[in-house]
């Protein structure tokens, strides 16, 4: 009996391994936050991106990795991940790249710089993606549901990774408690008044 659950508990282990690898390095964590409207990722090979944006019909990809690189005073050079993305994406006629560059938890200026793409129709379908596609881009995409779709934000946070409570996203951690106490821009404007 015990070699038998052995057996079992080893299968289990097996198709969750294989699962992680198959998810993160050849899919990509690629994932829909809202069908249609806005998927997330980890990042795609230069290769393979203009097959993602075509298939889904994306006009726009963000890009979360490389926190600063927006500042072309400071940072003029581009990596050559970033600049090969870059090329890979405006190969597809009609596809926008953005670099909003972010911290684990975003500040301020990044936020309006997502929104600054989110709140322009024309952008959409989206893409945002981060390096390995589970921090960042699940954190964006929750808050686009809160923002955007009228997600309560324990929903969001939940969403936004499978087992939510067991990653960064538990509510004692910081992407959990970010999201958890996230406002709204509304919000925000009805509690000036």
């Amino acid at each position: 009996m015990k070699k038998k659950i052995l057996i079992v508990l080893g299968v289990i282990i097996l198709i969750g391994v294989g699962k992680y690898v198959y998810d993160v390095n050849i899919d990509h964590n690629f994932e829909p936050v809202v069908e249609g409207k806005v998927y997330r990722s980890g990042t795609i090979p230069p290769d393979q991106l203009p097959d993602y944006i075509k298939k889904y019909k994306i006009k726009s990809v963000v890009d979360l990795r490389r926190p600063g690189t927006n500042d072309l005073v400071n940072n003029p050079e581009k990596t050559p991940e970033l600049a090969a993305e870059k090329k890979a994406v405006e190969s597809v006629p009609g596809t926008n790249y953005f670099d909003v560059g972010s911290e684990q938890i975003p500040d301020q200026a990044v936020l309006d710089k997502y929104f600054a793409v989110m709140d322009n129709p024309d952008n959409y379908p989206v893409l945002v993606h981060c390096y390995h596609g589970e921090g960042r881009a699940p954190l964006f995409g929750a808050i686009y549901k809160i923002e955007y779709e009228g997600v309560p934000n324990e929903q969001a946070r939940e969403e936004a990774r499978w087992f939510a409570d067991l990653c960064v996203f538990n509510a004692e951690k910081s992407k959990g408690k970010y999201l958890l106490n996230y406002k709204t821009r509304k919000q925000k404007a009805e509690e000036k008044k």
